[in-house]
Formats: C-alpha cells, structure tokens, sequence
C-alpha cells in the first residue's frame, strides 16, 4: 500500500502543530516545526485564508497524519463511528486510538507511531500472549499488550519507556508495567484521554456532505 515517505517534519509545518513524529527530536530544539513556523514551500511564509472545505480537509489530514493512516483506513473507521451510537467523533477518535500501534506507542514502548509500527511488523508484539503483525490491529477491553521476551532489553524500547516516564504521557485508559514491559486495557479511551487539539467535528462535517 502506498505510504508518505517524505521527510515527517514537514507535515507538522503543513499541518500547523508538533505531532510527534520522530519521537525524542520533537521535543528539542532540532524540531523543525519550532525553527520554521509557516507552510513548507510558500515562499511569502504567509498563511492565506482557506475556505470552509479547506478547513475541514485539513482538519481531516491533521487527524490522518498524526495516526499515520492511510485515507481508505481512516474513511472506514469513520463510516464504522457513524453506525455506532453516540457522537460520531468521539467514536471515530476512540476507535483510531484503540489502534496496536498507536497503542503501543501511548504505552510508552516506542518514541513514535511510526516506531510502533516497525516493532509490531517485525513480530516483536504481543496481544494476549499472541503475536501480532499488523498495526491496525484494534485492542479490547483487558487486552495485554506486550514486548516479546528476547526484545524486552533493546536499547530502542529501553530509551522510549525513559522518554515515556520523564514527559508523564502514558494515558489513564492502559496500565503499563515497564519492568515487565507490558501493558493492559483497562478501559476504552474516551474523547478526553486524547491530549492532542483535534477539531473532529470539522471532519464529521466534510464526510456529512
């Protein structure tokens, strides 16, 4: 499947906000969104006015972007939210955050979802002592996440969990244990164990046309 390979910073500078896409970097003074606030490529490093379209299509990218999903994953997920009762972003925030590799990543056993991603694609993951290998892969209620046991000490899971407990990110919905370097489910994520400044309802509106 096709991937946005191009270097990550600047869909942060496109999208206006630091999205944590290279891990540790991104809380340094090397960020590139923090060097260089205004839009990739426009000369005149002036935002212009965007339509109510263009706002909403952002958002949607915004949104996208973060969780590294491509348009047919997220489209799916929202048509999903829209079926099921309650607030539709709500839902659709609740599902992409219930993803194993965005999982994994607010566990706090690797810097980035794209880390994340790399770690479950190699088979060093675990749900409920099984090996899994797709990241899309949606974690239950008391699911356990886990670090295969002949990986637990590598120095990348190793640097993320110290990253993870000098920022405090880990969220209220998972328990980790980092000496065991595992994790479990204790709740579904709600609209408000998500820190980052989404505007879900722009993107319920654009799909709503």
């Amino acid at each position: 499947m096709a991937r946005y390979t191009g270097a990550k910073c600047k869909i942060c500078r496109r999208e206006g906000m630091p999205m944590m896409l290279k891990g540790q970097r991104c809380l340094t003074e090397k960020c590139a969104f923090k060097r260089k606030k205004y839009v990739p490529g426009q000369i005149s490093k002036k935002r212009t006015k965007l339509s109510e379209y263009g706002t909403q299509l952002r958002e949607k990218q915004k949104i996208r972007k973060t969780y590294g999903m491509l348009e047919k994953q997220f489209r799916s997920i929202f048509q999903e939210a829209n079926r099921m009762k309650g607030v539709t972003g709500d839902n659709m925030l609740s599902l992409i955050e219930r993803r194993l590799d965005n999982t994994v990543f607010r566990m706090g056993f690797a810097s980035s979802r794209q880390q994340a991603r790399q770690l479950i694609n190699h088979g060093h993951i675990t749900v409920n002592d099984k090996s899994v290998n797709i990241p899309s892969f949606r974690v239950k209620e008391n699911s356990i996440v886990a670090v295969v046991e002949g990986y637990k000490e590598n120095v990348n899971i190793l640097e993320s969990i110290k990253l993870s407990k000098a920022i405090n990110s880990k969220p209220e919905w998972v328990d980790v244990d980092y000496d065991k370097k595992e994790g479990k489910i204790v709740r579904l994520p709600k609209r408000e164990d998500i820190i980052m400044n989404f505007n879900e309802q722009l993107v319920v509106e654009l799909y709503s046309k």
